[in-house]
């Protein structure tokens, strides 16, 4: 059997900054403890969340690092490894594994693409090299690029391929990768307003950016779910609908900065170009959501 990395809400880190772009250290390690305070299941550090696009090297070697230590064996640390360039990828793996991650998260090759059987060819050779499991990332409205439900069961051969985050959208796509490798691949939502429907064709959690500002009740979808509470699942699920929306309607992740800086994590400026700062009316939107469920006064 494989190994299951986790099981219910990873948060997708989000990497507070300064206002001249820097880590603040201070509110990461206090967001990252208010994680695990709250229950969340697994830690995701420098993935599309965290910035990891405009991170510097060693920049992400940095924040991997500190947010194991943090974290202390308190939960799991999957590290956000991939990039479009196997080689590259290859090596950001090797510094996760050595550092002392769980896991790792693999991100499809964007820009430059891959055909299917490139795509096994990537993320076999990233495997080969790891000696954690890992998730791969299926985003293809950001990378270009999708990973075909027929291509994961190819890669569910692999004996460290361990997962898939799906957030493709497309549920039938999610459900015939469900059909074609179900036990053989731990199937995870990559999008917050699809949890419930992703648990209920075999999933078995979720990496969340909703769970960064509301890690309880993100917990509470999957432990409903998971305790046959199938309808009180349900209900939270449309609950948050609205604070999802919120968090996606700029570019993930400048609403989940906005809001974390609103919440005393970072500063409302730190966010690295080209990403800029939230504009002024979907600010407010946000904002009028999160008091709805108290997290702002």
């Amino acid at each position: 059997m494989k190994q299951t990395i986790f099981r219910g809400i990873a948060t997708a880190l989000a990497t507070p900054m300064r206002e001249n772009g820097e880590v603040d250290y201070d509110s990461f390690g206090r967001l990252i403890d208010w994680q695990i305070d709250s229950g969340v299941n697994a830690l995701v550090a420098c993935g599309t969340t965290g910035e990891s696009a405009t991170l510097r090297e060693q920049e992400q070697q940095e924040v991997i690092a500190f947010t194991i230590r943090r974290a202390a064996g308190r939960v799991p640390v999957i590290a956000g490894t991939g990039t479009n360039s196997t080689e590259h990828a290859i090596e950001k793996t090797k510094f996760a594994c050595a550092a002392g991650a769980d896991g790792v998260l693999v991100v499809t090759p964007y820009y430059n693409k891959a055909t299917q059987a490139g795509l096994i060819a990537h993320y076999r050779a990233i495997a080969d090299a790891s000696t954690v499991p890992v998730i791969a990332y299926n985003v293809p409205s950001r990378t270009g690029c999708n990973l075909l439900p027929e291509t994961c069961a190819a890669l569910a051969e692999h004996p460290r391929i361990a997962g898939v985050k799906e957030a493709s959208g497309d549920i039938t796509q999610i459900l015939t990768t469900a059909a074609l490798t179900h036990g053989r691949l731990d199937l995870y939502s990559g999008n917050d307003d699809q949890i419930v429907p992703v648990l209920s064709v075999g999933g078995i959690g979720c990496v969340s950016v909703l769970s960064n500002v509301l890690p309880r009740e993100a917990v509470a979808i999957c432990d409903r779910f998971f305790a046959g509470d199938t309808a009180g699942a349900a209900q939270l699920q449309r609950d948050t609908l609205p604070l999802v929306k919120a968090l996606f309607s700029q570019v993930n992740p400048i609403p989940v900065k906005a809001a974390l800086a609103a919440m005393g994590y970072g500063s409302e400026a730190g966010i690295r170009m080209p990403l800029t700062p939230m504009e002024s009316a979907p600010k407010a939107k946000l904002l009028a959501e999160l008091k709805k469920w108290g997290v702002l006064a």
